[in-house]
Parts: structure tokens; C-alpha cells; sequence
């Protein structure tokens, strides 16, 4: 972790879970692993700075970051939130991290929800939720980090193409762009 220079916030560049985690996807992501992989890091980054730092939730945010989007790429699918969740609550069991499967399923299942979660978690849950929202719209919604913070975290992790991977996943797998959006909106985001 790098303190993000005049930012206020730490920069985290680089994980070994993070990557043990997303080495075994690599051929699924193909082309699009360091854009992901990017992506993973800007949004921990976000999370962890959400989260006061606290060590205690890292582990969990990582496991969930790795699997919040894999649905995309491992089934295809721009409804892939369900795909994301059963991939993540089989690697919990396979690995014997012994998450808590209610806050895996919440986590990923409400990354992309318009308002803040509400329940059992929701600190993680909307750590994860906002740092997404973040990165996702190239820093357009800010969640309350100033300009300087999200500039020092895109400057410390390159974009790597994840926005043109997201972009072109949404015309392949929808069969045009506005197809691929409406579906996107009907099963991925939440009020």
C-alpha cells in the first residue's frame, strides 16, 4: 500500500490473495485480464479507503471484488450477477474461507444497487457497492472522493481497456448495444 501523495487516500497496487484469486480465471478473461485485474485494484483501493483501512474486512473485499463481475466473462452472460454469486459461494466452500455466505451473496448481488444497502453487513456491502460505482463510471460519481483522490488512484492503476472490454461485452453478448444495456438494466442494477 502507497500513501496516495496529497490524496488522503492509500493506493494498493498490487495483492498476492487478490492475484492467487484471479490467476485461475485468467483464460476466462482472456484478453480482458489486466483490465479486470485493474479494475480490481481501483475498486479495493476505493473499499478499503471506504472502510477506514480496516485490515479485518480485506481478505473478504478481495474475494468478493474478484468474483463480483466474473459472470461476464465465465458464463457469458450480461445477467451475470447469479453467475457471479454461485461462482464465489462455490470458491468460499472450495476454500474453506468460511465467509459469510449471506455477505457474499449481499456484496456482489448489490455492487451495482442506486441506493445504499440496508442490513446486516451494509458497511462492506456499500464500501464495495460505492468503490464500484466509482470505477465503473471513470470517476462520474465520485461517492465522496474528491477529484485529486480518484485521479491519484486511476493515475496509480491504469484503466488497461476494462470500460472498451465492458462496452464491447454489452453489444456481443446483448446483439447490439441497446439490447445488451436494456438487459444489463433489467438484471444487474438495483434500487
Amino acid at each position: 500500500m502507497l500513501p496516495g501523495i496529497g490524496s488522503g487516500i492509500d493506493l494498493i497496487r498490487e495483492s498476492a490473495t487478490l492475484d492467487d484469486l484471479l490467476e485461475p480465471l485468467r483464460g476466462s478473461l482472456g484478453a480482458d485480464f489486466e483490465g479486470y485485474r485493474g479494475h480490481l485494484y481501483r475498486a479495493l483501493t476505493y473499499a478499503m479507503h471506504f472502510v477506514g483501512g480496516d485490515r479485518g474486512h480485506r481478505a473478504f473485499i478481495e474475494a468478493v471484488l474478484v468474483y463480483h463481475d466474473i459472470g461476464l466473462w465465465t458464463d457469458g452472460d450480461l445477467a451475470y450477477l447469479g453467475p457471479s454469486i454461485d461462482r464465489a459461494l462455490a470458491a468460499n466452500t472450495a476454500n474453506s474461507w468460511d465467509f459469510d455466505t449471506k455477505l457474499l451473496h449481499d456484496t456482489i448481488h448489490s455492487h451495482h444497487k442506486l441506493t445504499p444497502f440496508r442490513g446486516p453487513g451494509s458497511e462492506v456491502v456499500n464500501a464495495v457497492r460505492r468503490a464500484d460505482w466509482i470505477d465503473a463510471t471513470g470517476g462520474r460519481r465520485r461517492m465522496g472522493l474528491s477529484k485529486a483522490q480518484v485521479k491519484a488512484v486511476t493515475d496509480s492503476v491504469p484503466e488497461a481497456g476494462f470500460s472498451d472490454a465492458v462496452n464491447r461485452l454489452v453489444v456481443d453478448l446483448g446483439g447490439s448495444k441497446m439490447r445488451g444495456h436494456a438487459r444489463v438494466l433489467r438484471h444487474v442494477y438495483k434500487l
